[in-house]
C-alpha cells in the first residue's frame, strides 16, 4: 500500500525533467552509454539492491539499476560529487550519492572535496547555499522545479522591510531561505543551534525568519522577543496534534520525535525534538523498538536501512519539491552538466557574511 500509494513509480513518473527540446530523454541517453537492465548490470548493482531492499521493492530494482550504474559511472568521468539531502528516496541516498545529510552539513561539506562538479539533490535554496560557500566550484541542481514553499515565503525586499519597520533589530535567517534573504540578513541559523543563534544577540528582541513554527518553539525557550513572519513548511505543518495522539494509541511502546519546523502543540506531544541531523542520530543511539519520524517521510526509509533493529511507523507526508529530484534528472544533469546555479556577486558575498557569522559561532 505505501508503495502503491506514496512512491514515485517510474513507469508513471516517466517524464523529461528538461524543457530543451534538444536534450535526449534520460533513456536515450542509457542507450547512448550502451547501458541496459541485464544480468551484468543485476550482478554489478547487486550490493547497493541489498542495502537497500527493505524499502525498495524487487519490482522496481529493475528500472533503477541501469540508471545508478550510468551516474556512478559519469561521475567518475567528470568528477563529480552528488550530495543527497535526508529527504531524498533511498535510490538516490544510498546508491548514488558521495555526501548526505541536511542542507547546511552538504554545503559544509561540499568544500572539503576536490570536485569539479558538484550535484545538489536537494531543493533550490541547498544548492544556492552550497554555492555561497564554493563560489569557484560548478553547483548544479537536477531540476529547476525543486523549489521550497518556506523559502519561497519570503524575498530580500521583505526583509529590507521589515528592518524599516523594526530599526535596529537583529535578523535571524533560518538557513531554509533563499540567497537574497540571507544577504539581508544579520546571522543564520539551523534548526539545531537557532536557540544559540537568538541567545547570542545583544539585544532584547530579534527578528526571526522565515518558518513561523520554528520561531514559535524558540521563543517558548528564550526571554527574548520574537519577530515573526508567517512562512511555514508545507509538509511539517500538516501534522496535527490528533494525528499524533492517534499514532500513540494505535502503536503502544512508539517514540514520537519531531521536526521544530512541526507547530509548537506537535512538538509539545514528541519524545524529541531537533534537526533532521539530531533525529537520525536520536535514533541511532537509542535504538528505540518503534519510532515515528514526524517530518518528510523518505527519511523514514533511508534511516531504516541503517537500524534494521528499529521498527518506523511511517505518516507519509511526501515533499513534491523534494520529489522533483530523481534517477533520471541527476542522469541529465550530469550528462549535460545542466542547471548551474548562479548567484550574483554582491548577494552571494553578503550572504556569505550571516553564513559564516554563524559558522563561526
Amino acid at each position: 500500500f505505501y508503495y502503491q500509494k506514496y512512491r514515485l513509480w517510474p513507469f508513471i513518473m516517466d517524464k523529461s525533467v528538461d524543457n530543451n527540446i534538444n536534450q535526449l530523454h534520460p533513456s536515450k541517453i542509457l542507450d547512448e552509454m550502451g547501458i541496459a537492465w541485464n544480468d551484468t548490470i543485476e550482478k554489478k548493482t547487486s550490493q547497493l539492491y541489498k542495502k537497500v531492499s527493505s524499502v525498495i521493492p524487487d519490482i522496481e530494482w529493475p528500472y533503477f539499476a541501469p540508471y545508478i550504474e550510468a551516474i556512478n559511472i559519469l561521475k567518475k568521468e567528470k568528477n563529480a560529487t552528488i550530495l543527497a539531502h535526508n529527504y531524498q528516496t533511498p535510490e538516490i541516498y544510498h546508491c548514488v550519492s558521495d555526501v548526505r545529510g541536511d542542507s547546511l552539513q552538504l554545503a559544509k561539506e561540499a568544500t572539503k572535496v576536490d570536485s569539479d562538479i558538484i550535484i545538489q539533490c536537494g531543493v533550490y535554496f541547498m544548492a544556492e547555499t552550497s554555492k555561497i560557500l564554493n563560489m569557484d566550484k560548478k553547483i548544479i541542481i537536477p531540476s529547476l522545479d525543486a523549489g521550497c514553499s518556506l523559502a519561497a515565503s519570503i524575498k530580500g525586499q521583505d526583509v529590507i522591510d521589515l528592518k524599516r519597520e523594526n530599526p535596529g533589530i537583529p535578523v535571524v535567517t533560518y538557513v531554509n531561505s533563499s540567497a537574497d534573504v540571507k544577504a539581508e540578513t544579520d546571522i543564520c541559523c539551523t534548526s539545531s543551534n537557532a536557540l544559540e543563534v537568538v541567545n547570542s544577540l545583544d539585544s532584547d528582541k530579534v527578528i526571526f525568519i522565515p518558518d513561523e513554527y520554528l520561531a514559535m518553539n524558540i521563543a517558548k525557550e528564550t526571554k527574548k522577543e520574537i519577530i515573526m513572519w508567517k512562512g511555514r513548511c508545507e509538509v511539517h505543518e500538516e501534522f496535527t496534534v490528533e494525528e499524533i495522539r492517534e499514532y500513540r494509541e494505535n502503536e503502544p511502546g512508539v517514540k514520537i520525535i519531531a521536526h521544530p519546523e512541526c507547530s509548537p502543540e506537535v512538538v509539545d506531544e514528541a519524545d524529541f525534538s531537533g534537526s533532521t541531523s539530531a533525529m537520525i542520530n536520536w535514533v541511532k543511539t537509542n535504538q528505540p523498538h518503534k519510532v515515528l519520524m514526524v517530518t518528510e517521510c523518505s527519511m523514514s526509509d533511508n534511516v531504516s536501512v541503517e537500524t534494521p533493529n528499529v521498527n518506523f511507523v511511517r505518516p507519509c507526508n511526501l515533499c513534491p519539491h523534494m520529489k522533483e529530484i530523481s534517477l533520471e534528472n541527476i542522469l541529465s544533469s550530469l550528462w549535460y552538466e545542466t542547471y548551474e546555479v548562479i548567484i550574483d556577486d554582491d548577494i552571494a558575498r553578503r550572504a556569505l557574511n550571516s553564513v559564516n557569522r554563524m559558522i563561526n559561532l
